[in-house]
Order: structure tokens, then C-alpha cells, then sequence
């Protein structure tokens, strides 16, 4: 059984910030799960272009918004508290939050927790 808090990884390796967000990785491969959960605050302002290649992710709103762009199709979704957007087919998009938003976003596969975003997306990491 595991037990942990996103206060339990804060300022560890498993806390990663960019300019306008910051993501604790609570669960990530070492823990064997077959999926990473993380608690991820986005700043008010946040805007984002992303492509996960070696992750599919789901990404679950807890508080505030978020407004997704499709870059295929140009598709643009609001998802508010309660909402769930999920990157099923490794998705180009460009996600924002005019003012801000708390959530819950699980990979698959998992990542190490390590990670940082290489050009829109997470690149396996070589620790």
C-alpha cells in the first residue's frame, strides 16, 4: 500500500515548475502502478502547446478551467470542475486557463517524475 500527499513531494525531484504551472508527481514508475498521477496547479494566464509522443494522458479538473485546442482539428473545448479531457491518441493541443485551474492528470506509461517538457511534450528521461 502506498500513502503519500502532494505536500510529501513538494520541493523533492518529483515537483517540476514552468513559468506559469507546477506538477508533483504523487505516483510515478518506481511505484509500479503502470500509470504516474500527479497534482498540477495552473497559474491564472497559463497557455500551452503540447504533444505527449510517448504518453497518453488524462487529465481530470478539480477547480477552475481549462480550454483545450485540438491542433488537428481546431475543435476547442471548455472543461470546468468535475470535467475530464483525455489525450487518447498521443493529441497536439494547446491548453489554457484564462483564470487558473487545479488538477489531477494520470500517464500512461508512467513517467519517472523527472521529467521535463522537451519541445510541447515529456521525453523519456535517462534517470
Amino acid at each position: 500500500m502506498i500513502i503519500r500527499s502532494a505536500d510529501d513531494v513538494t520541493a523533492t525531484q518529483h515537483e517540476v515548475s514552468g513559468d506559469d504551472w507546477t506538477s508533483r508527481r504523487i505516483l510515478t514508475a518506481a511505484d509500479r502502478m503502470g500509470y504516474s498521477l500527479n497534482d498540477v496547479v495552473i497559474q491564472a494566464g497559463f497557455e500551452m502547446e503540447l504533444e505527449y509522443r510517448h504518453h497518453l494522458e488524462a487529465c481530470y479538473v478539480v477547480s477552475g478551467g481549462m480550454e483545450i485546442t485540438d491542433a488537428a482539428s481546431g475543435r476547442q473545448f471548455a472543461v470546468g470542475p468535475g470535467g475530464v479531457y483525455a489525450l487518447d491518441q498521443h493529441d497536439r493541443h494547446t491548453a489554457r486557463s484564462p483564470g487558473g485551474a487545479r488538477l489531477v492528470c494520470i500517464f500512461n506509461p508512467a513517467l519517472r517524475g523527472t521529467e521535463r517538457h522537451v519541445d510541447g511534450g515529456y521525453e523519456p528521461s535517462g534517470d
